[in-house]
């Protein structure tokens, strides 16, 4: 998975995920998600890839 610091992504790009990033972790639905995972993978989890797990499985559930 590219680093956000990446190349890959122009600064207006980057800019648009912090900002999207901000939002989801700020959603009621990302901090119920959160609470259920274990402490150990929220310690030792980025924020960036919590944020795409949530979205990926967010999209799964959505897609049945």
């Amino acid at each position: 998975m590219a680093n956000i610091s990446s190349n890959l992504f122009s600064s207006e790009d980057t800019n648009v995920w912090l900002s999207l990033q901000r939002a989801i972790c700020n959603s009621a639905g990302f901090q119920r998600w959160k609470s259920e995972l274990p402490s150990d993978i929220l310690d030792k989890t980025p924020l960036e890839h919590l944020v795409r797990r949530y979205l990926r499985e967010t999209l799964e559930t959505l897609a049945y």
